[in-house]
């Protein structure tokens, strides 16, 4: 997308730079639609495994209406505090923030099938893990030389290969439908399928906000085909009122040592994914290295957005990859844009209604959504990984890693007799991965020994065949 009549090229790698609003305030809305989707599905996909009815006479509907509310709010908020910034905190670039799909490997074995009640461990998750995340931006850059493309990518993966068996349940009909007739049925995946292939063909075929929109706009053509199903109920968006304010610790707050760990560890991976975006964000839009003061306060903005969402029932933020991209495409590194896009989140996140009509989407809907989204991750992951020079000490490293964390993910019982918090931790799948594969690469010597001696061999041979 080229933006020539918005300001000068200095002016558009300049994040203090304010374009004109009636260029501004489209390009804010862009940043809103490309991580829209991707912000409010962890709130859906959580109260679906605390066991929340999806049906509007369920008693705890309200509850996901609210979760979804405070995911747009405190995502405004906490982009704001990347954006403006005050003392430390915030890098004051176009940094947008949002909800956290790493978690969610985390927070479901918290509150599988426990009803509403198991929301309040995750608040206190939130907070002490949120606390712990802006701690770690007084010494974030001296632990990056522990966090290699072969963890970070390894990481990523494995959050992605945590979450796809949650799209296809999705998909097919939703956790509650599994073992009936209607799970897996045509109906279900003609809604699912309808927008994965709107999604891919925009993402192929298209250009500008399209191809950026290209999931919101699959899911909006998934919802008018399950519409024209009648598989849709509004019965929700003429109860839901127009206008509510956050209410702080609506869902209590309770602290379980299985949540602090799990959170505290995570929020180590989210900061290093931070970091990332903001080098990418100063590389992509000013051709530049972040500076050190950028990265410590954008880890600070991070957490505390993420502690502050806690005290309102909202889960942990992080910064939206997908939005460093767009900056690449339009060239506009205003943090003015990207302001304007956070007011916009604020704006919806007050208006319950908006909640309302997102909850009625319908799950297969959703699953065919998250699909694609959860496969991107993989896909990043991957995409990481290319950058690891892969000799056999890393394989062996990747290879046990993924081999115990995927493996302890998909047969929890191996581990029945642990204490339930160990548990938990160690069949998360992310956690167990991830502090094997940091271990292992600081402890193991740069090259193991049978490859090394093959080095010196070869290099010998190749000094007799001269």
């Amino acid at each position: 997308m080229s933006t020539p009549s918005i300001g000068t090229p200095d002016q558009l790698r300049d994040p203090n730079y304010m374009p004109p609003l009636p260029q501004a305030v489209p390009l804010g809305i862009q940043h809103v639609l490309a991580m829209f989707v991707s912000n409010v599905t962890p709130a859906i996909i959580v109260c679906g495994a605390a066991g929340f009815g999806f049906g509007s006479n369920s008693p705890d509907f309200p509850q996901m209406i609210y979760m979804i509310q405070m995911s747009m709010f405190f995502a405004g908020i906490a982009t704001l505090f990347q954006t403006i910034g005050f003392g430390p905190v915030g890098a004051r670039l176009p940094i947008v923030q949002g909800t956290s799909f790493a978690f969610i490997p985390i927070m479901i074995p918290l509150v599988a099938g426990k009803g509403v009640d198991a929301i309040a461990v995750l608040m206190g998750g939130v907070l002490v893990g949120g606390l712990f995340h802006a701690v770690l931006g007084l010494f974030i850059g001296r632990l990056r030389f522990a966090l290699p493309p072969l963890v970070t990518g390894l990481v990523v993966t494995m959050i992605g290969l945590a979450l796809v068996q949650v799209g296809i349940q999705y998909a097919a009909g939703g956790v509650p439908a599994i073992g009936t007739a209607e799970y897996g049925s045509g109906l279900n995946w003609v809604m699912a399928g309808t927008v994965i292939f709107v999604t891919l063909g925009l993402k192929f075929f298209a250009r500008g906000m399209l191809s950026v929109s290209a999931v919101l706009i699959g899911l909006l053509a998934g919802y008018v085909v399950a519409f024209a199903l009648g598989q849709v109920n509004l019965g929700n968006v003429a109860r839901a009122s127009s206008f509510a304010l956050p209410n702080p610790l609506h869902f209590g707050l309770e602290f379980s040592i299985a949540a602090i760990i799990g959170f505290c560890a995570m929020s180590f991976v989210s900061a290093v994914e931070t970091v990332g975006d903001v080098s990418g964000i100063t590389k992509g839009g000013a051709n530049r290295e972040a500076t050190d003061q950028e990265i410590q306060g954008a880890t600070f903005a991070d957490g505390l957005g993420t502690a502050v969402s806690g005290l309102f029932g909202a889960l942990p933020n992080t910064s939206f990859s997908q939005n460093v991209g767009l900056i690449a495409m339009t060239g506009v590194m205003s943090r003015g844009v990207v302001t304007i896009g956070a007011i916009f989140l604020i704006l919806c996140g007050l208006v319950p209604k908006v909640g309302a009509v997102i909850s009625s989407i319908p799950i297969e809907v959703l699953g065919g959504g998250v699909i694609v989204m959860f496969g991107m991750v993989v896909a990043a992951g991957i995409s990481m990984l290319s950058d690891v020079r892969w000799n056999r000490r890393n394989m062996v490293i990747f290879a046990i890693a993924l081999s115990l964390g995927l493996g302890l993910q998909l047969e929890p019982d191996a581990l029945q007799y642990l204490p339930s918090t160990i548990k938990i931790l160690a069949t998360s799948g992310i956690l167990p991965a991830a502090l094997i594969a940091i271990v292992l690469n600081l402890v193991l010597p740069d090259e193991l020994s049978a490859e090394a001696t093959e080095e010196v061999s070869g290099g010998m041979a190749g000094k007799r065949s001269k």
